[in-house]
This record gives structure tokens, sequence and C-alpha cells, in this order.
């Protein structure tokens, strides 16, 4: 688990993991972006298999089980995807999200339906591997490391989810919307 200064009580969850069949641990990362954070997690695991999901399961963790699947047959990444065949809401994102998954979209992957369900898991070697060449720290962070494995010829895999549109977003259009759109360009173009 990696703690971004954070200031709730995420720092005693470990505590309830104790008895676990595998170790929980907290790592620190002093910088505020979820990038950053996320990059540190990945780096600092050994794990054969590494990934993040959002903490509001807003995509159920049974997800997990095919992701599993895929990475054991060998696949480089899997994600989660609401607009996979198969997928439905739930519960519907607000409009405003809808439009920002729209520009997110556009200006990124072709082949890729849905870069930001925050569902994402990895070969671990492989990913630790590509990270080093990853610069973006705000909200497009785990687009730049799709991109980069896409680039170098490892395929992406999307698995349909049932997904929930949970409240308490942290991405705000004021005050992360420009910035996204500016990494969202910079990552196109670096891709060729």
């Amino acid at each position: 688990m990696v703690d971004n200064d954070s200031a709730d009580s995420t720092l005693d969850v470990p505590g309830r993991f104790a008895d676990a069949p595998v170790s929980v641990h907290t790592i620190g990362c002093s910088d505020h972006d979820e990038g950053v954070a996320v990059r540190r997690g990945i780096a600092t695991s050994r794990a054969r298999f590494v990934g993040f999901v959002d903490a509001d399961n807003a995509t159920p963790i049974e997800t997990l089980d095919s992701a599993m699947a895929l990475l054991r047959d060998g696949h480089a990444a899997v994600i989660a995807s609401r607009r996979a065949p198969g997928a439905h809401y739930d519960i519907e994102q607000s409009a405003p999200r809808r439009c920002g998954g729209w520009v997110f979209r556009r200006l990124t992957l072709p082949g890729i339906a849905d870069t930001q369900c925050g569902f994402k898991f990895f070969d671990g070697p492989l990913v630790r591997g590509i990270l080093g060449d990853c610069h973006v720290d705000g909200f497009a962070f785990d687009v730049e490391l799709l991109a980069r494995m896409m680039r170098d010829g490892h395929d992406v895999v999307e698995v349909p989810v049932a997904w929930s549109d949970v409240p308490g977003l942290t991405f705000s259009a004021v005050r992360h919307g420009l910035r996204s759109v500016a990494d969202l360009v910079r990552i196109s173009l670096s891709r060729w």
C-alpha cells in the first residue's frame, strides 16, 4: 500500500490484514500525484503480477479472477472496460464524467475502448521494465503506461465489467483538466 501523506485512516489498513495469506505493508510517497504513488507501488513490488484498482469498488473485485487468468495465459496487461462487448453500467456516470471519458478516448490509444476504468493489472517484470520511461504524474499516468506497452509490441486486453459510478471523484475538470489534456497530447505525440 502506498501512502502519499493521507489524512484519513489509510495507515490503519495494513493492521486489518495481519493474518492474511499475503502480507500487506505500507511504503511512503510524499508526492501527491496519483501517477507517482502508483508507479512507486509497482516499482517496489516483486510480484509476478501487479496492478491497481480504485478503492471505491466501482469495478467489482471479482473482475480480478478473469484478469489473473488472462495474465497467466501470457497477456501483458489486462484492464477493465466499461465499453468492451458485454460491459454495462449498474449505475451510470454523470454527463460531465462521460464527456471527460470521451476526451480521453479521442486523444489516446487506438484500439482501446476505455482507458479510464480504474482497474489495471500487468505482468510484473514487464511493467517494471517499462516504468523508467514513464514521466506523467497526473491522472493520465496510466494512459502513458499503456501507450508505452503497446508501442513496445505488448498486448492490452480489455475485460467487460458491470461498473457502478461512485460519488467522490478526486478528478476536477477545473483543477486537472488542462494538465490532463496536455499530458494526453504529449503521450499521443511520443507514441510515434
